[in-house]
């Protein structure tokens, strides 16, 4: 069984040399996690029964690095998996480059955020984005929402991907609902470059990154970890805020994301009372305009696995949903006040 090919990888006997060599761990289980798209990762169970959490790379190391950096920092307000440095105290071995983590047990929020989950998800979420304002990377700083989503060049990624698609003398059927899926959405970026104009300036400052429900894990209704975080770069809270309150997974289990949103608001807030008004209004316009204007995954090359399949279609009926819903939303959140 081969794990992954690169910088000389190939077996997984030279993953069990390299941890040994490393990190002074003597594996005696590797399990491939499938998860995540620019890392190939693996549970690692050493000769004393503990789990471990191995993030093969093939990608610019620095990033990986500030991205392991911008965990720890973000673990002083929320619970995060502590990295084991190597046997010469750096973040990623060599010559097989790879972090090694404490393996949190737990659930992703893959199956939609639930019930107590969403005052749990909001208090973290508040914890975090008042923390991460006071990274010295980029502080808070005010920009136009149209920024965060750039409309024509959305448009001509779509048309760039139903041209391709149309040219093709067959299709899977994936390819074909995408197809279906790229020309609905292509026809209603319009109005989303109409949301993004009615927003105010929004605030901008070092985020997560890739907060969505993969990367969130739970146990019972509490947050255990907060994982794979990005490289510290500033983006627009309200969008952060949207991409786990707002998940695709969760807005498709029916009304009850509407009424979840707004007690995961109210508990960002308690949790982040410097937080701007309307940078909370505007969450849920930011999901729908941004989800709006994503070609993702609907341009992943064939044969797509089934869970991305059901995450497009899924992704696809949210947005969907979000902008058919937008103004009742928006009224039953009494985002238009303080609340």
């Amino acid at each position: 069984m081969k794990p992954w090919t690169a910088y000389g990888v190939t077996t997984l006997n030279e993953l069990t040399e390299a941890l040994q060599t490393s990190y002074g761990v003597q594996a005696v289980e590797l399990h491939r996690i499938h998860a995540g798209t620019n890392t190939v990762n693996y549970q690692v169970v050493d000769d004393t029964g503990r789990s471990w959490f191995a993030k093969l790379y093939n990608g610019n190391l620095d990033s990986e690095r500030d991205a392991i950096e911008l965990t720890a920092y973000a673990g002083r307000a929320v619970p995060v998996p502590a990295v084991r440095r190597t046997l010469d105290g750096e973040l990623i071995a060599a010559p097989l480059p790879m972090s090694l983590w404490e393996f949190v047990d737990g659930e992703t929020a893959e199956g939609g955020i639930t019930g107590a989950r969403w005052p749990a998800v909001g208090t973290m979420l508040g914890r975090l984005h008042r923390l991460l304002s006071e990274h010295p990377g980029a502080r808070p700083t005010l920009r136009p929402a149209a920024g965060l989503r750039d409309v024509a060049c959305a448009e001509r990624n779509f048309d760039e991907l139903i041209a391709r698609l149309q040219a093709r003398h067959e299709l899977t059927s994936f390819e074909a609902w995408a197809c279906e899926a790229a020309r609905e959405r292509r026809a209603l970026l319009g109005r989303a470059g109409a949301i993004l104009a009615g927003l105010p300036a929004l605030t901008t400052h070092v985020l997560h990154g890739d907060l969505a429900s993969p990367n969130l894990m739970l146990r019972g209704d509490h947050v255990a970890a907060v994982i794979d975080f990005q490289p510290p770069r500033p983006g627009f809270v309200a969008w952060e805020i949207a991409r786990i309150g707002c998940d695709p997974r969760t807005v498709i289990l029916g009304d009850q994301w509407i009424d979840g949103l707004a007690v995961l608001l109210d508990a960002y807030r308690s949790e982040h009372p410097a937080a701007r008004p309307d940078d909370l209004r505007s969450v849920v316009a930011a999901g729908c305009a941004h989800t709006l204007g994503s070609t993702y995954p609907l341009s992943e090359p064939a044969p797509v696995p089934a869970s991305l399949e059901l995450y497009a279609r899924a992704r696809h009926q949210a947005a969907l949903t979000m902008l058919d819903r937008l103004p009742e939303v928006q009224d039953h959140l009494k985002l238009g006040s303080t609340r």
